[in-house]
């Protein structure tokens, strides 16, 4: 049976190209998603411009056909239309009393699975709440896929345990040249820098491949303006940033596993080969116009948000006496813009040469966002994101559609890139036990 996709607004501010991904399947756009998508056509953000891209895209089309018979989308594809002719059915109005844009949009559904008993009409939208409601109402709904991992218990890890290794390789690998042929050592598939925890009963070392020179090399033990390594993922991160032939990192992992602490130490430590350091993360609630309800200006709004990179920055500080000259040059970088800390919107459109560039909370990004922000990348730039995606703060994200799994999913493969899924937490015992257990 063929298909008809009615898109509820979530999914256009999610993605703007979102009408071409249906296959030969029709798409059918209620006037009421026109009108809700009107509202975000000002502003900077990225819902702002999915905004304004999907309503340029509208009007390219030939208007009396869009509304009446609809438009083909292309080759291989089916006809997108504008839905006009539709009221508040019954069934709705019974079900819930408020009117809301939600519920014209289920309306909009319900008759046009009446006017087309001939095809199959499915509700596609990011809410889950939606989602319910339609079901409730006998409608076919489900999520927007197109950028969604389907099989995400496989999520590359970056690190990768065999035991049963050969104690001779080993031993080679800690004396020098410190690497060895990949083919000698019989790993199956390594992925470019992809690392390893190489062991038998009695040894063990820690291992990466490194894509240029096809060898399996030692990972040695390596601290970062003063932050020490605590575990094997640890040592692994700090190899993949202070590594300057790869230029795009992700660390993906619970609450005080040091992601971000060991991506700022490393940031740090090889300042002197970048113009800036820039931290950002994205403020999830000025969406919600939470800022709004804080007093004081804009700054004095942002502060609580960036708080958590300051935290980190003095954890780093603090592993140093104040007259101490690394401590000092801190405050220094801070003083002078070379060490930024800023939310993600204040950094868009910004140019990103030979910076050393890291997003926190990443887990809160778009795939689309994510592109734009790594698309903006100059020569000489390095990139890090670091999350944790069971911590997602986003309505209409998951752990299958956040844009920090979608690119470790997309990019695993490329010799630039490096991902570390960090394991065990390190703030504290109390902090490990929680996150585990609660």
């Amino acid at each position: 049976m063929k298909k008809t996709f009615i898109l509820d607004t979530n999914v256009i501010l999610h993605d703007s190209h979102s009408i071409f991904h249906f296959e030969d399947n029709d798409v059918v756009i209620p006037i009421t998603v026109i009108e809700e998508v009107d509202y975000f056509k000002k502003g900077h953000e990225q819902v702002n411009y999915h905004a304004r891209e999907f309503i340029r895209q509208l009007d390219s089309f030939p208007g009396e056909k869009l509304v009446n018979d609809g438009v083909p989308l292309g080759e291989g594809l089916g006809k997108i239309s504008i839905m006009t002719n539709y009221t508040d059915v019954p069934e709705v109005t019974a079900a819930f009393v408020e009117q809301k844009p939600d519920h014209r949009i289920l309306s909009a559904a319900l008759t046009l699975e009446k006017q087309h008993p001939e095809s199959q009409v499915i509700l596609v939208s990011k809410d889950v709440n939606m989602r319910l409601k339609a079901k409730s109402l006998g409608l076919n709904s489900q999520d927007y896929y197109t950028d969604k991992i389907q099989d995400i218990e496989k999520l590359y890890t970056g690190v990768r345990v065999i035991n049963n290794f050969d104690p001779e390789l080993i031993d080679r690998l800690y004396q020098a040249p410190h690497e060895i042929s990949a083919p000698e050592t019989e790993i199956e598939n390594p992925v470019p820098n992809e690392y390893f925890i190489l062991r038998n009963d009695r040894k063990s070392v820690l291992g990466y491949y490194n894509p240029r020179m096809q060898t399996v090399q030692h990972v040695e033990t390596l601290s970062a303006y003063g932050i020490k390594p605590r575990n094997a993922e640890q040592t692994f991160s700090l190899h993949a940033l202070l590594n300057p032939k790869i230029e795009l990192v992700t660390l993906s992992g619970k609450a005080g596993t040091g992601k971000t602490l060991l991506a700022l130490a490393a940031a740090l430590q090889v300042r002197k080969q970048y113009r800036r350091i820039m931290l950002a993360r994205p403020i999830v609630a000025l969406s919600n116009k939470d800022l709004g309800f804080l007093p004081g200006d804009v700054e004095s709004k942002l502060d609580p948000y960036m708080q958590p990179l300051y935290d980190n920055l003095g954890v780093i500080r603090n592993q140093f006496k104040e007259n101490d000259k690394e401590y000092q040059q801190i405050q220094e970088m801070l003083d002078n813009g070379k060490l930024e800390i800023s939310p993600l919107a204040y950094i868009r459109g910004r140019s990103l040469d030979h910076i050393f560039f890291i997003v926190d909370e990443a887990q809160n990004l778009t795939p689309h966002e994510i592109k734009t922000i790594i698309t903006r990348a100059g020569e000489g730039t390095k990139v890090v994101f670091t999350g944790d995606p069971h911590q997602i703060d986003t309505p209409y994200l998951d752990i299958r559609s956040t844009g920090l799994n979608y690119l470790i999913q997309r990019m695993k493969d490329q010799p630039l890139y490096a991902h570390i899924t960090l394991v065990k937490g390190e703030r504290s015992e109390l902090a490990e036990m929680a996150s585990n257990l609660l």
